[in-house]
Parts: C-alpha cells; structure tokens; sequence
C-alpha cells in the first residue's frame, strides 16, 4: 500500500484510494504507527497523543478498539500491526508512505556534490508535500508533536534547494519558492540570505535591504537578538553593491552554447568527448563536476558535437518539457552509460563494460538511417523515432566506431589528480591532457 501523509491523509492500493476508516481518530493513530514504522509505540503515548494528555478514563479500550478496526480492513492488503509488549509496531514491510520517500530524497540530495543534482532531488523531495503534515487528521498541537523534525528537514531542503539553484543561476525560481516562506521564518537566516541574493540578482536591491530590515526587525522584537555575522555581511555587500553577488562563478574550461555552459572539446571523437562530460574521474566527486545537468544540457551538447542537427535538438526539447519523466529517465541512462564507457574506453580487460556499450550500440543500429548530406556524402544518422534517448544512441554508435578502429589505440587518460578526462594522441607519449591545465611542471612530450 502506498500512503500520503504529508497533507491530506490517504492510502491507496495499486492505484486505488482505500477507506482505512471513518473515524478521525483512527486514522490518526494509524499516521503515528505510519510514522513510527517498524518501531513499538506504547499504548499509554497513543493515548496521550490522541487525547492530547487529557483522556477520558476509556481511551485504553477505545484504542485497542480502533487497532481492531484497522486490522480488519488493512489485514487483506497485508499491512500488519503487531502487538509488542503494552504497544503496537506496524510492520513496514512492502509498503510505502511519502514521508519516508522524502526523507530518502533529501538524504540522496544532501549528499550530491553537483548542484544540478542536488537541486533535482530537492525538487522531487519537496514536490511531496501536499500541505501540512496530516492537515486533515491532526490540530496544530499534534502536528508539532509528531512532525517537527519533519518540518525543520522541509525547511532545510528549502534552504539546500535554494542555495544550488543560485549556483546554477536559477535566481528567478528562488525569488518564487522563498518569497511567501521568509517572512514567516526570520529565524532561518540561511533561507533569508538565499532570498536575498536571488532578489539582487534580479536587481531587486531595495528589495533585498527591505527583507533585511523586515527580518532584523523581528528577530530583535521576538528574540532580543541582531541578525548573524552571515547576514549581516550579505547585508553589506549588497547595500554597497558588491559586483561579486552579481551572478554565479562562471565554469571554467567551458563554453557557452545557448543557454548551457558546456565543457571544452579535447578529442573531437564524440564518444570520448562524452566521457569528459564529467570532470575529475580519477578524484571524489566535486561541485560542478557534472556537466550534464538536465536533460536540455544533454540534448544541446549533442548538437554542439553534430552528433543531432538543430531542428531535432529542438524537437527533443519540446518532447522533454511534454514528458519530462521520460526526459529524467534518459538523462539517467546517459549518466550511468557514460560510466561503462569510460570503464570501456580506460581499462581494455573490462569485459561487462565493452558489453553494456555493445548493447546501446546495437540499439541504435536498429534506429539508424544512412542520409545524403549537403556535401553529397552519405553518412548514418539516428531517426527521430529514437525519441528522447537519441543523445546517448548516437554516443554509442560513435562509442562502437571508436572501439572498431585503430583510433581505439590513441586513447590516452589524464592522471591529473582530479582529472581523468580522455583524449586522443597518436604520439602515445603524452602525459597530460591538451587542456593544459594539470600537471603543467612536469607535462613533456
């Protein structure tokens, strides 16, 4: 079963909405045991949660009753409430609740180092919440009681979400999500600072010192406190219009197509190019390290490598904003082959890798067309019926010609420490990327 919790209450199977029972009360004991899954809840806590430490003197029937109700209409659907001690423990086996997969996603956010990511998995963690935690089954009292680390954690990803939008330039959305939120938060000063500099950035200055006012104003009148070292600081900067709050650090080794900082070309082999779509494989993960960061980006570098020609880019983009699920899952598919052609490409022996390339390879053979082009020559393109896997099909094919012809023999690996990035060299003595810019006391030819 899959329940909702964070807003309305709601339990669903395959699909359908399931009526878990009519009283209030007995779907909010059933949210505590939801929220505690796997965990023994005492009787004498149910009680006090309930009735908010004032209980009639048949609450412990009551709740015994209320178990036996729910037993009866979730035990088909095999969800089990186990009697353990002077307590019940609902045993989350097999089944889902939308307050765990958040704190799942946001746990998956906090760790990824690319801000392109992190702030996707913000976006899918926060799109969860429906409204305040159970607001139709629990008051104000209850819900800070059983769902405050809950809250803080939203209010958290808020922050976190805020803060890799900036550093991708995303400083519009950041005004939208925050603007409602930071009034009725001034003790968050990390939400303020976010929704400050966003402001400025859209040259909203008066703005940006009038929130910084309005926060300083009820942090003294309700706390007795001055704003932090922080956003005093940010304060400064921005009455003084401090250029460097401007916009965020531009990527380095980049260029600009469109709207997407894509990374220099080493090679000029598609398929090795792709490989360096993402920076510092010889090192742990590091900001910015992933250049592919939505499904656009992946869509315009195929141009830019001529791997599509403009008007398909274009058709696949309008295909990614109609399905932007399927947009994800091809953008996931681009990452994780991009890694078993590197393991391809770097390490011969890797026999798993050569065959989890073969096998894209093969799908796109199935999807390709030999055309005539404006030169007169023919040459194999993708068919628009690939869909939105087009990019990582025409990688492959690339991938397949590479390891089918003595260019595979050129393939050299930067060992800078926080390199990695393929390239091509007939020479075979080089020890450093064309880049330059690792290792530069001791490259040599």
């Amino acid at each position: 079963m899959e329940f909702q919790l964070l807003g309305p209450f709601e339990a669903r199977h395959d699909g359908d909405r399931v009526l878990v029972g009519c009283r209030r009360q007995e779907r909010c004991l059933l949210s505590i045991l939801l929220l505690e899954a796997g965990r023994v809840v005492t009787t004498r806590r149910l009680i006090d949660l309930l009735w908010n430490g004032v209980a009639p003197a048949s609450a412990r029937g009551t709740v015994h009753t209320y178990i036996g109700r729910l037993r009866a209409r979730l035990g088909p659907y095999g969800l089990h409430m186990d009697t353990r001690h002077d307590g019940y423990a609902l045993n989350p086996g097999g089944h889902e609740t939308d307050a765990q997969e958040f704190l799942d996603l946001a746990h998956r956010a906090g760790a990824a180092a690319d801000p392109a990511e992190r702030a996707r998995l913000y976006d899918r963690a926060l799109a969860l919440w429906r409204g305040p935690l159970l607001v139709d089954v629990a008051n104000d009292a209850l819900r800070e009681r059983l769902g405050g680390p809950l809250g803080e954690l939203r209010l958290s990803a808020l922050e976190q979400r805020a803060e890799a939008q900036l550093q991708l330039g995303l400083h519009d959305r950041v005004v939208a999500d925050l603007t409602p939120l930071a009034p009725e938060h001034p003790g968050r000063e990390r939400l303020v600072e976010a929704l400050m500099t966003a402001l400025y950035r859209c040259g909203r200055q008066a703005d940006a010192l009038e929130l910084y006012r309005m926060t300083r104003r009820a942090l003294v009148t309700g706390l007795g406190i001055e704003p932090g070292a922080g956003l005093h600081t940010l304060h400064d900067r921005i009455l003084h219009g401090d250029p460097r709050l401007n916009r965020p650090p531009t990527p380095l080794y980049a260029v600009r197509v469109g709207e997407e900082w894509l990374p220099w070309s080493t090679s000029g082999l598609p398929a090795l190019e792709f490989c360096n779509t993402y920076a510092g494989w010889n090192g742990p993960r590091q900001p910015g390290s992933e250049w592919l960061r939505t499904y656009t980006t992946l869509a315009v570098w195929a141009g830019h490598l001529d791997l599509a020609e403009d008007w398909l880019v274009a058709g696949l983009l309008k295909q990614a904003r109609r399905r932007p699920d399927e947009a994800a899952a091809a953008l996931d598919e681009a990452r994780a082959f991009r890694t078993r052609l590197y393991a391809c490409l770097t390490d011969p022996d890797d026999v798993r890798a050569f065959k989890a390339v073969a096998g894209v390879a093969e799908d796109a053979a199935k999807v390709s067309v030999f055309v005539r082009g404006e030169d007169g020559l023919g040459r194999w393109r993708l068919s628009p019926s690939a869909g939105l896997r087009l990019p990582v099909l025409a990688v492959a094919r690339s991938a397949a010609e590479v390891l089918g012809g003595p260019a595979r023999f050129t393939i050299r690996v930067c060992p800078g420490e926080n390199c990695g990035w393929v390239f091509a060299d007939e020479s075979g003595r080089r020890r450093w990327c064309s880049l330059g810019t690792c290792g530069k006391e001791t490259s040599a030819y």
